[in-house]
């Protein structure tokens, strides 16, 4: 096999598919990349044996072929080459070695057989929709921080994905707090059908989608997902599990209902933090008439006290949260203007933006 390329044809597919590489792996080829040269272009492929990435990029390529090449070398050569080198990969005959030439520098890499590369394959699709990456990335980037890390419940540890007519839903919970966003998709089925991703997944899907209205194709089985556009294909195991029923922990008909500004109450809640507990990273809320006041203290003796005009006019209430949370929440939101629903102060808060009600934040309280 031999071709050239020039350095950005193939250097912005490598990092692509580069996320996909595991430094340390007990299988050596998985440390590797694919290449597959051929008339339809360049294909580059990685996997761990979780996920398959391939990214295609044009190449003029008179003689097919593939191989297999070390990940991180390869990617830290083509990153050092000069912009607008043309690169040079050809392959010998014997000894299992690659060489890259581009001006006068030559570099030999060691190869593994291309047909030992694992291949997660073909899989019955059971449902296939399109979403726009735009869509499918603000649903990653407005739940997924609620996912749980290396909880024993397996299926907290990532993102759940709920597909019903015209919709597309996601869910992440940790069990101490719940995010949930709605996003609209040409789905058609005829009952609810529900996955989960994996943290790995759902990290790198955020990495690979960009702001754009293109459509991403999705085709899910009973145990993958795969994500494709023209110039990527992206497939991942799903999680084997039942997520929790989320609707019994989103608040229903809370009567306190509390208008701010967003950023206003997020940066007192930041300056309140300072001085919260480093452990339980609590801060008690007083709401009462046209104001919310915030107070946190720590083992030190030290306190800190903030005061946000809210648009309120029911009975006071004192309630406890984790500060963290409710930073996370309004980092989230991307209205103006958000919603705090109360019901008493032993029950979750639900956390809304104004004119955004599809978007929602729970947070459990804690004990004062």
């Amino acid at each position: 096999m031999k071709f050239s390329i020039p350095r950005e044809n193939l250097l912005k597919p490598l990092q692509l598919v580069a996320g996909v590489v595991e430094r340390r792996q007990t299988l050596p080829i998985l440390s590797n990349v694919l290449l597959k040269a051929g008339q339809e272009g360049l294909s580059i492929i990685a996997t761990d044996l979780e996920i398959e990435m391939s990214a295609r990029t044009p190449l003029d390529c008179s003689d097919e072929g593939s191989v297999t090449l070390p990940a991180r070398k390869f990617i830290d050569i083509c990153r050092a080459l000069p912009e607008q080198a043309l690169i040079e990969i050809s392959t010998e005959d014997a000894g299992g070695r690659a060489v890259m030439r581009s001006g006068k520098s030559r570099f030999v890499l060691s190869t593994l057989p291309a047909t030992e590369f694992p291949n997660i394959g073909s899989f019955e699709s059971l449902l296939q929709f399109s979403i726009s990456q735009v869509a499918l990335k603000t649903l990653i980037s407005s739940t997924s921080f609620a996912m749980a890390q290396q909880d024993i419940r397996y299926y907290l540890n990532g993102l759940l994905l709920e597909m019903a007519n015209g919709r597309m839903r996601a869910v992440a919970t940790d069990g101490h707090r719940l995010a949930l966003n709605d996003a609209s998709a040409d789905v058609k089925v005829s009952e609810v059908q529900q996955i989960i991703l994996p943290r790995k997944a759902v990290n790198e899907l955020s990495r690979l989608l960009d702001d754009s209205d293109s459509l991403v194709d999705i085709q899910i089985g009973s145990n993958h997902i795969r994500l494709a556009t023209p110039t990527l294909s992206f497939t991942s195991k799903l999680i084997d599990g039942r997520f929790p029923d989320y609707h019994r922990v989103v608040p229903q008909n809370g009567d306190k209902i509390a208008t701010s500004d967003r950023e206003t109450l997020k940066q007192a809640l930041v300056r309140t933090s300072i001085l919260s507990n480093e452990k339980h990273r609590s801060v008690r809320l007083m709401l009462t008439k046209g104001s919310l006041r915030l107070f946190a203290h720590n083992p030190e003796q030290e306190q800190a006290e903030e005061e946000v005009a809210v648009d309120y006019n029911g009975f006071d209430i004192e309630i406890g949260f984790n500060v963290n949370y409710m930073v996370d929440a309004l980092s989230a939101i991307t209205t103006s203007h958000i919603r705090l629903i109360l019901t008493d102060p032993n029950s979750c808060c639900l956390i809304q933006g104004v004119g955004k009600e599809d978007c929602k934040y729970v947070v459990m309280p804690m004990r004062l």
